[in-house]
């Protein structure tokens, strides 16, 4: 049996997944999170075969948990569930680790197959992210991991400040959900604008967003 945690900030999106994981495929779902910095924890203290998560998380997003997934809990399968077919986040996710990219208004048996595809070690994306796709996102992201982007430099820490101020947090509410100080907040976010280069928070969010880590909706 495949040992599964869910992630999704959305209780009855995660309600819908356990019963279809749980239902069809077999799966056992051991835990379930709804934000990113409890999704790492939870996959790192349980160790499951597989992780669903949603790209949108609050706190880190989907892609950034995928990351640290590969670092902190290499043997945890990461499948990626989204809304948005961007190739940016496509590649990003790739590049991070995950094994399936499933997204939301595709068929139930495409999030099925990519976690099947996942625990047998190939890559997985559903329509119309076509299979013959694949390799050529694959080597997208392997392109886009060579060249050092400053957002590397940023420590845990600071991606996590930097996350959260993306999102129009200020200093004193990113610092109190990442468990730190405000004053230490402030501290993080000066050495991430030093590192990325940046000055000013429209700068901060422009540069979210081109990374792939949040999404401006009109």
């Amino acid at each position: 049996m495949i040992r599964a945690v869910l992630a999704d900030d959305h209780p009855i999106v995660r309600q819908g997944l356990r019963t279809l994981l749980e239902g069809e495929d077999g799966c056992d779902i051991v835990g379930e999170a709804s934000d990113g910095l409890t999704a790492i924890d939870l996959i790192v203290e349980l160790r499951p075969d597989v992780a669903v998560l949603d790209v949108q998380l609050p706190d880190l997003n989907g892609l950034e948990v995928a990351r640290r997934v590969r670092d902190r809990a290499p043997d945890t399968r990461v499948v990626m569930l989204s809304m948005f077919a961007d190739e940016s986040y496509v590649v990003g996710a790739l590049r991070d680790g995950a094994f399936g990219y499933v997204l939301k208004e595709a068929a139930t048996t495409d999030l099925i197959a990519a976690v099947h595809a996942a625990m047998a070690g190939r890559r997985y994306l559903s329509a119309p992210l076509t299979e013959r796709a694949i390799e050529a996102y694959a080597q997208r992201a392997e392109d886009a991991a060579r060249p050092l982007d400053r957002y590397e430099l940023l420590t845990a820490r600071e991606r996590e400040v930097l996350h959260l101020a993306a999102q129009g947090l200020n200093n004193a509410e990113g610092g109190g959900r990442p468990a730190i100080s405000p004053r230490t907040a402030e501290t993080h976010r000066a050495n991430l604008l030093r590192k990325l280069g940046i000055q000013t928070q429209t700068d901060l969010v422009r540069f979210a967003v081109g990374r792939g880590l949040i999404r401006v909706t009109s």
